[in-house]
């Protein structure tokens, strides 16, 4: 779609969550009321950082779910003792337990309905299904690995060029203007296009009922209806107890997988020793691995400075005397094992990537408490 002259807002990217949190509190201080942050995924904070208000969207959830108990009670009631009274086992005509699962299910439903339309009506203004930032360089880039703010036009103090000196003074990158779609009608009942959907319903229809009634009954497709399996708990005259289900055979473990010999002990002793070799390929994974998993709570360099805005309790610094003194089995252990609060990473991270991160934080600790030796040896 061509663009027109009107002017919608100006965007800036940022490379990291905490430079985008920041600049977002210090654009709501400048007195900005109509901007949007655009992250790719959700960022701890960002509501009161952007001084958002709580949502409306629950009042509409709450209110459509409250009308739908009380409508399908109502209809069970008039249904069941009004119109077709009918006596089941001496059980009253309004049983209420009884209607109990109903009720939840069409509360639920109507509540979930309501929430998607409501935001697709209220909040998202339907039918409007043109936005101006979409087919702009910077939604590809906040929808990969950027963090970005648009500061719109319709703003009370936007000025286009005082909006762009702004953001060089937060340090945002592609710093641009954008400008909104043209407005385009297209005509409905255009008789090609009523046609056109004529035909498409006709099509569809079509190769849906040849597709279940006829196809799905033809050979080889009857392979979904005809074909050799076990039910569970069925009767099975293969094997000679005659069950279905099989019991793993005693003393056998799946293949690749070896049991960690001092799971939901305390301390695994002195024979756990970290079998990898500090090279560049075994820190770059490390790094990577405490990254994804470690740094959310025990921050980028290991400081116990968590990122998620007091909504987990922060853990200990990594590089105390205690910590320190950790042997790498010790801590491969904890990673393992999980200790406190922190849970076990056992199916999250494999063996290999395990032992990186621990060479990984051995490298952290000696950076952050270098020796005379390796400050001597840097140089």
């Amino acid at each position: 779609m061509k663009r027109s002259d009107k002017l919608f807002g100006v965007t800036g990217l940022f490379k990291t969550p905490n430079e985008i949190v920041s600049a977002a509190k210090k654009i709501k201080e400048a007195g900005f009321k109509k901007f949007d942050v655009n992250t790719p995924y959700p960022v701890h904070g960002m509501d009161k950082a952007m001084g958002l208000k709580p949502t409306k969207l629950g009042f509409v959830t709450l209110i459509f779910g409250l009308s739908g108990t009380a409508f399908i009670l109502f209809f069970m009631w008039w249904a069941g003792s009004i119109d077709y009274p009918v006596v089941i086992g001496g059980k009253p005509l309004f049983a209420l337990p009884a209607f109990i699962p109903i009720a939840f299910e069409f509360t639920v439903l109507l509540a979930a309905l309501s929430t998607v339309f409501g935001m697709l009506i209220f909040f998202f203004n339907l039918p409007a299904n043109s936005y101006p930032l979409h087919d702009t360089n910077y939604m590809k880039a906040v929808s990969n690995d950027k963090y970005g703010i648009v500061i719109l036009a319709e703003d009370p103090l936007f000025n286009e060029e005082q909006v762009k000196q702004l953001f060089i003074s937060l340090n945002a990158e592609n710093i641009e203007s954008v400008y909104e779609f043209e407005k385009v009608n297209y005509q409905i009942f255009n008789p090609k296009f009523i046609m056109f959907l004529a035909f498409v319903a006709i099509l569809t229809s079509g190769a849906t009922y040849f597709t279940l009634n006829k196809l799905m009954f033809m050979t080889p497709f009857t392979w979904m209806n005809i074909q050799e399996k076990n039910l569970p708990e069925a009767r099975n005259t293969f094997f000679a107890d005659s069950y279905s289900m099989r019991k793993p055979v005693e003393g056998t473990v799946a293949r690749g997988f070896i049991p960690y010999a001092y799971k939901g002990q305390t301390d695994p002793g002195p024979d756990l020793i970290n079998p990898l070799v500090p090279t560049k390929s075994v820190l770059e994974l490390g790094r990577r691995k405490f990254l994804t998993y470690c740094s959310p709570c025990h921050g980028n360099n290991a400081d116990g400075d968590s990122r998620l805005h007091g909504q987990f309790p922060n853990p200990p610094t990594l590089h105390s005397d205690r910590a320190r003194n950790f042997s790498d089995g010790k801590i491969y252990h904890i990673i393992t094992n999980g200790q406190n609060i922190m849970p076990s990473y056992e199916s999250q991270i494999t063996r290999r990537e395990r032992w990186a991160i621990v060479t990984y934080i051995r490298a952290l600790q000696r950076a952050k408490n270098a020796s005379e030796a390796d400050l001597s040896r840097a140089k």
